[in-house]
């Protein structure tokens, strides 16, 4: 076999992304060949949603990142930042530097949720307001947090996430890396009571037992459980080990009771969202009562019975939906870029050389970091093929890409710039009045000043 020699460009500085790339230095690395990876992200920071898209109160996280880190650190892969494939370079652009490019743009924006007045004032979408609390560059740096009762559509984790954050004190959050802005936020709330709905039963939630435990553990918060939703409720004969943990967490919450706290986090079941009530804001949601259909297991059948709930704000968790990078296909209905187990296909399913897909941009935003894995190995497994193959051109323009990038004068970042903006962060964190790991620096020019000082200084 030929020695493979590469040069690999992925597009998305996620996780899916950075194992990708990982992934594809080790394989090639293995088969006694040489690759050269540069990872490109639109953010001047790594990590993508780990750092974007996951509440800052989450401790387990930091593992993952150590993770991200120790691969990004290891030299095998290029990390270049603050460039937008799609407006600085294009995907040609690319495609003339590099035997392959591998798309990991993600999923970041809100899935839709078609009902009548889901676009009143007061309704938000979840990923927009996980990107304020975790202080991502692109969006305002306040969020109208002035309603006392708020729902919360949806049953996954993002879900939980949101309801938790707008159910906690922000003096529970000043120890974790939330950004000052959003903590001043916080602290205004007038937050009361949080409504969480799901159109099915308690044992078909999409949130994980670690997810359902964290909000037992939020101080001066009550669950409060309606026993309609639990009524005749069994397991069935084989239920996982991580259902039972969930049915367990929930018979504890019923059988304690409220405490008086001052903030409520309602959970609901069996309630179909139908439309969003309000003339000039949001006033209130309106649901459809489900129920088990009991010739089909999993699947709710509709009872029409309507329940009019008060909320002044609403927020649609029910999904995230795939970036479209400008240049390659995407499919507008599932919100991916139509692949064939990774390799990018046109529409009438033929792969097109050297273009290839991996993370939730290739199979939709559902699946944990495993799923990434897998998915990662798949995509690379074809990449490494092709090119044994011989099916990727060979690139026509020699240089380097940071050249190109510096004749159009974009300002990228690279991994020595994020270790700079990281180390100022933790500075920040450690001079603050009550002691934390970090503080992020939340404007994309200050990011961008931070990371390229050391550059800037040597120009």
């Amino acid at each position: 076999m030929t020695s493979l020699h590469l040069r690999v460009a992925i597009v998305g500085a996620g996780p899916a992304g950075i194992y990708a790339g990982n992934i594809l230095a080790h394989s090639v690395s293995d088969a006694g060949g040489t690759v050269v990876i540069d990872l490109f992200d639109s953010l001047p920071a790594p990590y993508g949603l780990i750092r974007y898209g996951v509440a800052p109160d989450h401790p387990r996280i930091k593992g993952i990142v150590n993770s991200l880190h120790e691969m990004l650190d290891a030299g095998s892969i290029r990390f270049i930042g603050n460039v937008e494939v799609g407006r600085d370079l294009t995907i040609d652009d690319l495609q003339e530097r590099y035997d392959a490019v591998i798309l990991a743009t993600g999923a970041i924006r809100d899935a839709a949720l078609d009902i009548p007045g889901i676009d009143l004032p007061g309704s938000h979408g979840a990923a927009d307001f996980v990107a304020w609390f975790d202080g991502h560059p692109d969006v305002p740096r306040e969020w109208p947090l002035d309603a006392a009762a708020v729902a919360v559509v949806g049953n996954g984790n993002v879900a939980l996430d949101v309801a938790r954050m707008l159910a906690k004190h922000s003096v529970d959050l000043r120890s974790t890396e939330v950004p000052d802005n959003v903590l001043a936020g916080l602290e205004g709330s007038a937050v009361t009571d949080v409504h969480v709905f799901g159109r099915r039963g308690p044992l078909d939630v999409k949130f994980t037992p670690i997810e359902l435990r964290e909000l037992g553990e939020v101080r001066d918060v009550d669950i409060v459980l309606a026993d309609e939703d639990f009524a005749e409720l069994e397991l069935a004969a084989g239920s996982s080990n991580q259902l039972k943990v969930i049915l367990r967490t929930f018979q504890a919450w019923r059988t304690r009771g409220t405490t008086g706290a001052s903030r409520r986090l309602h959970l609901h079941f069996w309630h179909a969202p139908v439309s969003v009530l309000g003339e000039e804001r949001v006033e209130g949601m309106r649901f459809e009562r489900t129920a088990a259909d009991a010739d089909a297991d999993g699947i709710v059948r509709a009872t029409g019975e309507l329940r009019d709930i008060p909320v002044q704000a609403v927020y649609r968790a029910v999904g995230y939906y795939g970036t479209p990078v400008a240049g390659a296909p995407f499919d507008a209905v599932r919100g991916v870029i139509p692949n064939a187990q990774g390799r990018v296909i046109d529409t009438a399913a033929n792969a097109l050389p050297g273009l290839y897909a991996t993370g939730w941009i290739k199979r939709g935003p559902v699946g944990l970091i495993g799923h990434t894995k897998s998915d990662a190995m798949e995509t690379i497994g074809h990449l490494v093929a092709d090119a044994i193959a011989g099916v990727l051109a060979a690139p026509a323009v020699d240089g380097d890409v940071l050249d190109l990038l510096d004749e159009r004068d974009i300002a990228f970042t690279t991994w020595d710039g994020w270790l700079a903006l990281d180390a100022h962060e933790r500075q920040l964190g450690a001079a603050h009045t009550h002691t934390r790991e970090r503080v992020k620096v939340v404007p994309r020019d200050e990011q961008v000043e931070i990371s390229r000082a050391d550059t800037l200084a040597l120009s």
